[in-house]
C-alpha cells in the first residue's frame, strides 16, 4: 500500500486506503473509482487520482489546511479571468477518522510538469508564463486575502543568511550572499499590492506535449503581495537564454527583476536547507535556482 513519503515532522499518515475511505464517507458517488498516488508527491499537501477526470488533495500538515477553503472560494473567482485551467474544487470533504481536516477534490487536468533544464520550447513557455503573471496581476483585488509570500523581502534577510550559512557546503555562500544583498538594496515596490500565484514552481506548473503550458495549480499561496514574487519561474524554470523573453513580456522595471531574483534566491536557499535531507527533488531543482540567480549575477 503506497504511503506518501513523509517530509515533515508534523505530517499527517497518508496513504491509497485512508483516501479510498475519505471518498467512500463523504463522495460515496465517487467510492467504486481507482485510487492511485500522483507523482511526483507534492510538499505540502498529498495528492491521489480519482478515477480518469477527479484528484483529492489532502493537507499533509495542520499549517496549510486553510488553504483548502481559501481554494474553494477564491479559485472559482480567479479561474474564468486566467489564461490556462487551474483546479478548481469540485467538492469539499469534511473530517473522517484518520483525517482530522477538510480535502478536496478537484478536476483532473492533463499536462507534464517542466524539467528545468530539458525544457522543449523554452520562449513560447516564457511568453506562457508572461500571459499568465499579468492576468493574474490584473484581477480586481477587491477583498483578497493576502499573499504567503506577501512579507517585504527585507523581512526575510535573517532566515536568508541563516539558510545560506547552513548550506555553505552545497552553495557558494559568498557569491550568495553578495547576490542576496544586491535584491535587498532594489528599492522597494512603490504600487499597490497586486493578485499573485505566490509559488510558480515546476510542481505547480503543467506543459502540454508541445512545450506550452498547459495549467497552473496549487493555489494555496495565492493573494496579494508585490508582482515581483510571480517572477521567479525566471529561474526556477526558464533557461536563461528565455528568462530575457519572459522579461519582455512581464515588463517589470528594473528594481522588480532585481526583487524577483532574490525571491528566487531566498525561497530556494530555505528550500534546500529544510528539505536536504528529506527530498532530493526538491533539494536537486532548489540547487538548479541557486546556480541559475548566481550565474546571472554574476
Amino acid at each position: 500500500m503506497a504511503t506518501s513519503h513523509k517530509l515533515h515532522a508534523d505530517e499527517l499518515d497518508i496513504d491509497e486506503a485512508l483516501v479510498r475511505r475519505m471518498v467512500a464517507e463523504c463522495f460515496p458517488q465517487w467510492a467504486g473509482l481507482p485510487v492511485e498516488p500522483v507523482e511526483p508527491a507534492g510538499t505540502s499537501n498529498a495528492m491521489y487520482r480519482l478515477g480518469a477526470e477527479l484528484v483529492v488533495r489532502v493537507p499533509r500538515i495542520p499549517g496549510v489546511v486553510e488553504e483548502i477553503a481559501k481554494e474553494d472560494v477564491w479559485l472559482r473567482r480567479l479561474a474564468p479571468r486566467l489564461p490556462v485551467p487551474v483546479p478548481v474544487p469540485l467538492a469539499v470533504g469534511g473530517p473522517v477518522d484518520g483525517c482530522p481536516w477538510p480535502w478536496s477534490v478537484l478536476r483532473w487536468l492533463d499536462g507534464t510538469t517542466p524539467v528545468p533544464g530539458r525544457i522543449a520550447e523554452p520562449g513560447a513557455l516564457a511568453r506562457d508564463l508572461a500571459d499568465f503573471v499579468t492576468a493574474m496581476r490584473g484581477i480586481d483585488p477587491a477583498g483578497a486575502p493576502a499573499a504567503y509570500r506577501s512579507e517585504s523581502l527585507a523581512s526575510r534577510d535573517a532566515r536568508t543568511r541563516t539558510s545560506i550559512a547552513a548550506v555553505a557546503d552545497l552553495v557558494d555562500a559568498p557569491a550568495a550572499t553578495a547576490a542576496w544583498e544586491r535584491a535587498l538594496a532594489a528599492p522597494a515596490p512603490d504600487g499597490p499590492p497586486v493578485w499573485l500565484h505566490g509559488d510558480l514552481q515546476p510542481g505547480n506548473l503543467l506543459v502540454s506535449p508541445d512545450g506550452r503550458l498547459s495549467a497552473v495549480i496549487d493555489f494555496g499561496c495565492a493573494g496579494l503581495g508585490e508582482p515581483a514574487v510571480d517572477l521567479i519561474p525566471a529561474w526556477y524554470v526558464l533557461p536563461a537564454a528565455a528568462r530575457e523573453t519572459f522579461r519582455e513580456a512581464a515588463a517589470p522595471d528594473d528594481a522588480a527583476w532585481d526583487r524577483a531574483r532574490g525571491w528566487a534566491l531566498s525561497v530556494a536557499l530555505m528550500e534546500v536547507s529544510y528539505y536536504r535531507d528529506s527530498d532530493p527533488r526538491m533539494t536537486a531543482i532548489a540547487r538548479h535556482v541557486i546556480a541559475e540567480v548566481l550565474a546571472d549575477h554574476a
